[in-house]
């Protein structure tokens, strides 16, 4: 939730995405193609950013896991391993937007570097206190710390890509290629979690997490020239020192995600119960992996598209879909339907992620954009810390089918807010045209 965890988007003053654009609209009448994947990843500086803030970006992905393979093993309890990745949630979520607010104020390395060194710091206290079979409690206490400093490298990146495109019509490819980025984390993070904690040691997960993200951490810190300004705002950015939170739109994404952090979190929970039932725990990474390929796969065939809907109508229809397969989870008895039904529900992620974080192109001032994304990252962790603890409690009571439950109820919940709120997804009214060249300005469409 891990998440990255996980998502794109584009600057405010960036022009108008794909997904909003009517296609072939521009100033000039210029041809409708959407720009390619090749051309965004030929953007002058972006590799040096993009490879290590996709190392730095692992804790999202594999830190829970990690935690629950660890206190799992040394407690016995999926509860208790549970309840203690969701303390680490909780204290994620409810830190990340501070982190990102400082981020906007002081700049991203500031934020950056102490914040590695104290994460991993945390994993490895942690880590130790767990295998020295400390009480309960004392792994509660060292978990906060540990996800509090999770780096937001996720939103930072996003930051970077909005900085250096500007109102470039690459900025929907960048949206669609962090989403694919981020659901990548998915598939390597929890599978090479699994692996290192079944087939080295149970603490292997968590101490590759806490090398990963001080290395990849500090290297992305270290690129000073992609960084976005930060500092006061101007004269006319007042708006940015309200809280995005505030934003009527921002809060209603907020309770979507949630429901997304529950299909991460019932997932990893259950997926691990299921593989402990069937006697092949190893399984476990295979089914998960599966899950976070049809994410990321999804991703990738979004981002190709050139759409005509807008991200509010894909939201809808796209986290309708996620509702659907999430219910179906708790039925699965079998590893081959399981890890079908996991691909799908992979697949129906993608689409309501995308759009989530697209629509905070049109609702959060630019230099606040950082903070909003943050939110929402934060609901995902929350949402996961919230599956994880009940997912885990069924779990151990009722067997891994009834902690399937978690994703179907939380994506339910989510939905029907979705759906009654949705109004309030519309963009400011200041941002339903958008500047494109000089002398043009193009329509927005948001449904």
């Amino acid at each position: 939730m891990p998440f990255g965890a996980s998502s794109g988007t584009s600057s405010a003053s960036s022009g108008t995405s794909g997904a909003d654009a009517a296609p072939g609209a521009s100033g000039s009448g210029s041809s409708s193609r959407r720009p390619g994947y090749g051309q965004l990843l030929r953007t002058p500086g972006a590799w040096s950013f993009l490879l290590p803030g996709f190392a730095a970006r692992q804790p999202f992905a594999m830190l829970t896991i990690g935690i629950v393979l660890l206190v799992q093993h040394t407690t016995g309890s999926y509860g208790s391993a549970g309840a203690v990745a969701a303390v680490t949630g909780v204290s994620m979520a409810l830190f990340a937007p501070q982190s990102g607010k400082l981020a906007d104020r002081f700049g991203q390395r500031a934020v950056l570097v102490p914040g590695v060194l104290v994460h991993s710091a945390s994993v490895a206290a942690l880590t130790v206190l767990a295998l020295a079979h400390a009480p309960l409690w004392v792994l509660f206490a060292a978990a906060v710390p540990a996800g509090a400093s999770v780096p937001q490298v996720g939103p930072m990146v996003r930051a970077r890509w909005a900085a250096k495109l500007g109102g470039s019509p690459l900025m929907p490819t960048a949206a669609a290629f962090e989403s694919v980025t981020d659901e990548f984390t998915f598939v390597v993070g929890p599978v090479l979690a699994t692996a290192l904690c079944t087939g080295v040691h149970p603490a292997a997960g968590l101490i590759a997490e806490a090398g990963l993200t001080l290395a990849g951490g500090l290297l992305f810190a270290a690129q000073r020239r992609t960084q976005p300004p930060f500092g006061r705002p101007s004269a006319g950015e007042r708006e940015a020192h309200v809280s995005a939170l505030s934003v009527p739109g921002v809060r209603v994404l907020a309770v979507a995600f949630l429901g997304i952090g529950s299909v991460f979190g019932g997932m990893q929970v259950s997926l691990t119960a299921f593989s402990e039932e069937i006697g092949q725990p190893g399984m476990n990474g295979l089914l998960y992996g599966l899950f976070a390929a049809g994410n990321m796969l999804a991703g990738i065939a979004i981002g190709a598209i050139a759409w005509k809907s807008g991200p509010r109508r894909r939201l809808v229809l796209g986290y309708g879909g996620l509702a659907i397969a999430a219910s179906l989870l708790w039925a699965a008895h079998s590893a081959v339907l399981l890890g079908a039904l996991g691909l799908v529900v992979g697949v129906c992620i993608a689409p309501a992620l995308i759009s989530g974080f697209t629509l905070v192109e049109t609702l959060v001032p630019g230099s606040a954009r950082t903070e909003a994304f943050t939110w929402l990252t934060g609901s995902v962790a929350l949402g996961q810390a919230a599956a994880v603890t009940v997912a885990g409690r069924l779990a151990d009571g009722y067997g891994a089918s009834a902690g399937f439950l978690v994703p179907l109820v939380g994506t339910a919940l989510a939905l029907i807010t979705l759906v009654a709120l949705r109004s309030r997804l519309a963009p400011r009214s200041h941002s339903r045209t958008v500047a494109r060249g000089v002398g043009h300005r193009v329509p927005v469409t948001v449904d």
